[in-house]
């Protein structure tokens, strides 16, 4: 059966599950679920596991005080015209509780994420929001901004978050002038827990495996004995020989070869350079540990939580990548390429809550690490080269990730009539890359006669045969931010806000490429493998040396300050109809600057400063007690992000691609204007249907360049204009099983229902006399910029667009225990990555199908609680596919099996 056929099938499926939602309210009600506005138990002293929440109360409690913390609003939000979040917010929002993101069994935010409406997940944990991509989507925590720890991005990758430290998760997807003004597509808000309603201990470990890795061929290195646990011995620090020359500002080629000698003979060679075969990967195993517990002050509720979690995952790819430069010729370079990832993270988050009558505050304390450890081989052709050739690369790496949040939010009554609100923290976010390390080998595959070692692989180290480079890369980011409002009670119907929000922003960027440089290396030498052909004896004994292929500028310097202020109004203008609306005028100045550290003379800099008046107005009409519609429009925009204003070669390491990006960029500026139905017909239980568009002007997009020796590097310019539109439909809907038997399995189970469709359209709009200004560009030779028709063709779709998009979980569960059965299924269609080199078709990206199952089950182990989960992903065994194509030839970027990957845990509760 073809996977069109089966998506036609499942949508059949949904539509055919929905249509009682359409057609009948008189069966609507979950069945043990209580009114709208009820008040639901905490524990089912009935069940066989007492103390576990049931599906039942899970869902009641998403649909009650639900945790969301957001500026310029109440930490906890209670609905206005009832307790569901999403239909009492003045705004268009989905809402992801606790109960939602333990449906899905993900491991980390970002999975979940993907089972919004509207969102998609992309490579790395990075949301895309209604097809736009994450450049337009913005990643608060508590309400407070979000350094990030990849040098290519503005914004946090979401896979970095543990679903244990998240209580719920809100994407706001029109704008509202409390939130910054870099808000095109949408507000991603992850709130972390806060005070527990009971005192809990809660110990977790689970294991996991995938089809393509566990017990499968891999490849590793040693690189220290601690590894394991995410943390580097301190064997990977920069040798002290070469941090005096950078301390220095010493260029290499100014220094002796035999100062040269010197700091190479200090790199740690064997243990970060020896790749080793592995035939039996290991499986992945995680634990965690979560507690909390609250205090009676006497009028008041201190509340303690605290959680800490350590995960240890291997994932090998055995990829296809290709390049080419015709696209009416096969591909000039294709290689099979084999790597192996250890991602070790390790996270920890402490929590103090505080809450009265009159106040609430909030200290959070969250650190997280992230470490990947990166063995590779690859083996292929290059038409670049020496025809003919085979080619061999070896890759060793080590990737830290880490992101240390402090905040304290709080909100104070006044008065009757006055509330205050604010916000504070500091964010420190680093990357460090140590011990980069490539290596090349080449094979001529030439006659004996002409070539005597034509039939081996030989590193010459002079960059026509061979190369072996080491770089060492580096990132800090420091994240100042602090916001107050002050919201009056104008009448029991209208609220009016006014608030001030202020973020400081800096980075620093380092990244140093040494190449090691031999002459006349003897022919045995060149057939050494990569630790011996860099050892310290080969090193003296055949005078290398190293070169420095950092460019004049290894250093760079970003900063970004941004004051806004704002004032909103929230008013109650009949039973029935309700407005919310204002203006928030944005201040940023962008500075990226390299540091001259070897005295040229010129620093490269790019400045960005303009001020925004960013309106917005979201009119939401209650026509019927269950029913309503909302309209909204405003202005927003997008930034550049820092590494894509430094013209600095950088390394993707999810795509393994090569990145430089554009000193030239501007702002982004966009007009929004959404639509909405919205029906709740029973408790946690709706369908709304909603149409958007949006119009863009400099809307930055990504292209590819390629060489006549296919290295393929991907930069970003401005557009001119683009327009995106499209609508969305999703349903939540439960199923009384009780009927099928009064008695036995579905005597206390529902069958549950949650199914969106997104359908987005994206155009480029290019003029015959637009123009755009690539990071080639020159103006000190006094040419104009080339037309932007030379980069962009009119028509063609924005990067990261899908045009379709589906999510949809069917399940059971029953109301009187934990017990959860649930099949999800997300597709994707096909969107592009990159525009394609040379005006050829675009670079695509085809995310297909898959399918998941998780299944939890509340079990009691010696008098005490515990929960089983087992989950399945990616059952339909999708592959990672992204391509060009032309008629019948398709050359792929990246093409590799996912595998199927299966996992078990258990929680206990005490």
């Amino acid at each position: 059966m073809s996977k069109s056929l089966t998506l036609a099938s499942l949508l059949l499926l949904s539509s055919a599950l929905v249509a009682p939602a359409a057609l009948a309210q008189s069966d609507v009600s979950a069945p043990t679920a209580p009114a709208d506005g009820a008040a639901t138990g905490t524990t089912n002293t009935g069940a066989a596991n007492p103390g576990m929440p049931t599906a039942a109360e899970e869902a009641a409690d998403q649909s009650g005080n639900v945790d969301v913390s957001i500026p310029g609003a109440d930490i906890v939000v209670v609905g206005r015209r009832g307790a569901n979040i999403e239909r009492a917010a003045p705004q268009v929002v989905s809402v992801l509780s606790a109960a939602d993101i333990k449906r899905t069994g993900e491991g980390d935010i970002a999975g979940s994420l993907q089972r919004v409406t509207g969102l998609s997940v992309v490579g790395g944990g990075y949301v895309y929001v209604r097809g736009l991509g994450d450049r337009y989507s913005l990643a608060l925590l508590n309400g407070a901004p979000l350094p990030s720890p990849e040098p290519l991005k503005r914004v946090v990758p979401l896979d970095i978050f543990p679903t244990s430290v998240i209580a719920s998760t809100l994407v706001q997807k029109s704008f509202s002038p409390n939130f910054p003004g870099e808000f095109g597509g949408g507000v991603i808000n992850l709130t972390t827990k806060a005070i527990p309603a009971e005192s809990y201990l809660e110990i977790s470990g689970g294991v996991s495996g995938n089809s393509e890795t566990t017990g499968k061929l891999g490849y590793t290195y040693f690189g220290s004995g601690s590894d394991w646990t995410g943390f580097d011995s301190g064997s990977r620090d920069v040798p002290p020989l070469l941090q005096s020359v950078f301390d220095d500002r010493v260029r290499l080629s100014d220094l002796s070869v035999t100062e040269q000698q010197a700091i190479a003979m200090q790199f740690k060679n064997a243990r970060t350079t020896l790749l080793q075969k592995n035939n039996n990967i290991p499986v992945n195993w995680s634990a965690s540990l979560n507690g909390g517990t609250s205090f009676d002050m006497g009028g008041s509720t201190l509340g303690v939580i605290a959680t800490a979690s350590i995960s240890n995952k291997w994932r090998t790819r055995d990829a296809l990548q290709q390049a080419s430069i015709d696209l009416t010729q096969p591909a000039g370079k294709s290689f099979e390429q084999v790597t192996t990832d250890n991602e070790i993270t390790v996270n920890g988050l402490v929590g103090v809550g505080l809450e009265s009558d009159v106040a609430k505050a909030r200290w959070t304390a969250l650190y997280i690490r992230d470490t990947l450890k990166r063995g590779q081989l690859a083996v292929g052709q290059n038409d670049g080269g020496l025809i003919g050739a085979d080619y061999m690369q070896q890759n060793t790496a080590w990737y830290e990730r880490q992101l240390l949040d402090l905040q304290f939010t709080g909100e104070f009554k006044l008065s009757d009539p006055l509330s205050f609100n604010v916000r504070a923290s500091y964010a420190n976010s680093q990357r460090e890359a140590p011990y980069e390390r490539e290596f090349e080998y080449v094979r001529s595959s030439q006659d004996l006669a002409i070539d005597p070692v034509g039939n081996r692989f030989i590193n010459r180290l002079d960059r026509q045969r061979g190369d072996a480079s080491v770089t060492f890369s580096d990132l800090n980011e420091d994240l100042m931010y602090g916001g107050a409002d002050l919201t009056y009670e104008l009448t029991p119907d209208i609220k009016a806000t006014v608030g001030y929000a202020y973020q400081n922003t800096e980075r620093t960027s380092s990244r140093y490429e040494l190449h090691y440089d031999a002459t006349n290396l003897p022919i045995p030498v060149q057939q050494q493998r990569p630790d011996y052909l860099t050892s310290d004896y080969t090193i003296q004994y055949f005078g290398l040396r190293l070169l420095d292929f950092s460019d004049n500028y290894p250093i760079y310097e970003a900063k970004l300050r941004v004051h806004g202020a704002y004032g909103q109004l929230q008013a109650q203008i009949t039973p029935e109809i309700a407005l919310n609306g204002g203006v928030r005028f944005e201040s940023g100045r962008q500075e990226v600057t390299g540091r001259d550290i070897y005295l040229t003379g010129t620093v490269p800099s790019n400045t960005i400063s303009k001020e925004y008046w960013l309106p917005a107005a979201t009119l939401t009409w209650e026509f019927q007690d269950n029913m309503q519609l909302r309209f909204s429009g405003s202005k927003t925009i997008a930034r550049p992000q820092f590494r894509e204003q430094i013209a600095q070669i950088y390394i993707d390491t999810e795509s393994s691609r090569a990145f430089r990006g554009n000193p030239y960029l501007l702002d982004s500026t966009l007009w929004n204007a959404d639509a909405r139905y919205e029906w709740y017909f029973a408790r946690d239980q709706r369908v709304s249907i909603a149409g958007f568009y949006k119009s863009i002007k400099n809307p930055i997009e990504a292209y590819t360049t390629i060489n006549d020796r296919y290295d393929v590097v991907t930069s970003f310019a401005n557009a001119p204009k683009a327009t995106l539109y499209g609508a969305e439909i999703e349903t939540q809907k439960y199923f009384d099983l009780s009927d099928w038997s009064s008695s036995g399995f579905f005597a206390s189970r529902r069958a549950v229902l949650i199914a969106n469709y997104t359908y987005t359209q994206s155009k480029i709009k290019v003029g015959d006399t637009d123009t755009t200004i690539p990071y080639t560009f020159d103006p000190a030779n006094g040419s104009a910029p080339p037309l932007a028709s030379d980069y962009f063709i009119d028509g063609r779709p924005m990067t990261g667009q899908s045009d379709h998009l589906v999510n949809l979980q069917i399940g059971l569960e029953d109301t009187d225990r934990l017990s959860q059965q649930t099949l999800l299924l997300t597709y994707a269609s096909k969107r592009v990555t990159s525009r394609g080199p040379n005006l050829q078709p675009d670079i695509i990206e085809q995310p297909g199908l898959s399918l998941d199952f998780v299944a939890r089950q509340g079990i009691v182990l010696g008098g005490v609680n515990a929960e089983l989960k087992v989950e399945a992903r990616n059952i339909t065994g999708r592959k990672y596919k992204e391509f060009q194509s032309l008629g019948d030839n398709r050359v792929y970027y990246n093409l590799y099996d996912i595998g199927t990957s299966y996992a078990a845990s258990l929680s206990v509760n005490f």
